[in-house]
């Protein structure tokens, strides 16, 4: 599983412009018990659709209700379709790089700050899925990026827990150790989602804290990459492509990477790589500190919607802390409240890093038209490599700046 996104939200964005005028007015609630709900998810596989037919079937049960859930094939277009052909679901599953888009299109019915665990949410996660400076939707889960270690190259290369990166010297010691004629020392994809948080680390963001002024040709962001650029010319990093693999997971899972960085779905490869045995970490914290992504979707209502009322009541049950637990034993998400989210590190140890990165998580760089712009940059990372990092920042800020102008003409 990769995070890679921006490609689907570029469509499903160009969608939504084309559907602005056909958006909801306000209203609708509609009465909470005897409803037939339709749930659109993207889900990762049978037991996440499973789980989460079980959970709406035990809130049917409790309010005289039916819930069907569907499984979308493509869920930004499918999500798009329905709305255009005015046959929206009646929840959904929201991701954060489409949020934006939708929320600035009116088509999201802004629930969230009125569900009696408003204040139990990540605050990151708020901040998430806060549009004009209201808790619209609520998180359902969330993940974070990690350090990911193949523990037994990591022995062979003669390292000890000592020797866990902490910061970016110890992780260009670690990864120049553990490169051999066969294995590179670090690997993780050729994109923003990955490289970004090494732009974070330096001290860099892409926006101001006002909104308004995008601040992508910073100092602190050529840090980012050039530190990155520093570990490929070196030959320590690599990226997937390189050594022949699709993703992170692959690659470590095949021994061609001895570290790499991506969340709790590198789990994942125990399916073609059973016997590779791993630790996830805390990424190494730079220059000025720890930072992280966070990825997660929300429950999203169409606005204006006539079962509004029955769709926030079944995501408040969704989201309390118990049903959040049985659905990370189910498919092992990790919870978007804070006190569920203990719990879950306390179970699964393994994942406990990932948790603890909350702390300081951000989410990518998300507000409406700059899917498309991301896109770009992803595209133009792909001359970082012995390019001109300065100059792929410098038409990062202006493509950026453009397209928050217009989002915030709006």
């Amino acid at each position: 599983m990769r995070t890679t996104q921006w490609g689907a939200t570029a469509l499903a964005a160009g969608l939504i412009v084309a559907l602005a005028g056909c958006s909801n007015g306000g209203g609708g609630g509609g009465e909470v018990a005897g409803q037939d709900l339709t749930i659109l998810i993207g889900s990762s596989g049978d037991a996440e659709t499973a789980a989460v037919q079980a959970a709406a079937d035990a809130w049917a049960a409790d309010n005289d209700a039916t819930v069907e859930v569907v499984a979308a094939d493509d869920l930004g277009q499918q999500l798009s379709q329905g709305f255009a052909g005015d046959q929206a679901p009646d929840l959904f599953y929201m991701s954060w790089d489409q949020f934006s888009n939708y929320a600035s299109n009116r088509y999201l019915e802004p629930y969230a700050a009125d569900l009696p665990n408003a204040g139990d949410f990540y605050p990151a996660l708020v901040d998430t899925f806060t549009y004009d400076g209201t808790f619209t939707c609520a998180p359902k889960d969330f993940s974070t990026l990690g350090l990911i270690i193949n523990t037994d190259l990591w022995a062979a290369a003669g390292l000890t827990e000592a020797d866990v990166p902490t910061d970016w010297d110890s992780l260009e010691a670690a990864a120049t150790k553990l490169t051999t004629g066969d294995t590179v020392g670090l690997s993780f994809g050729l994109e923003y989602a990955r490289l970004g948080v090494f732009m974070n680390q330096a001290g860099g963001t892409l926006v101001d804290d006002d909104g308004t002024t995008v601040t992508a040709d910073s100092a602190e962001n050529l840090a980012g990459l050039e530190y990155v650029q520093k570990l490929h010319d070196a030959g320590v990093l690599k990226w997937p492509a390189e050594i022949e693999a699709g993703w992170g997971g692959e690659a470590l899972g095949a021994g061609k990477a001895a570290m790499v960085i991506e969340g709790p779905w590198i789990k994942g490869i125990a399916t073609d790589f059973p016997d590779t045995n791993y630790q996830a970490y805390e990424l190494p914290a730079g220059p000025a500190g720890p930072s992280t992504f966070t990825f997660t979707n929300c429950w999203g209502i169409p606005q204006g919607s006539d079962t509004s009322a029955a769709a926030q009541s079944l995501v408040e049950f969704l989201t309390s802390d118990a049903q959040q637990l049985e659905a990370s034993e189910a498919f092992g998400v990790i919870p978007s409240t804070e006190a569920a989210a203990a719990t879950y590190a306390e179970t699964y140890p393994e994942n406990a890093s990932f948790v603890a990165g909350a702390d300081y998580a951000v989410s990518p760089v998300n507000f409406a038209g700059s899917a498309d712009v991301m896109a770009d940059f992803n595209a133009q990372l792909e001359t970082l490599a012995g390019g001109d990092a300065k100059a792929i920042l410098a038409s990062l800020q202006k493509e950026l700046q453009s397209a928050l102008d217009d989002a915030n003409d709006k």
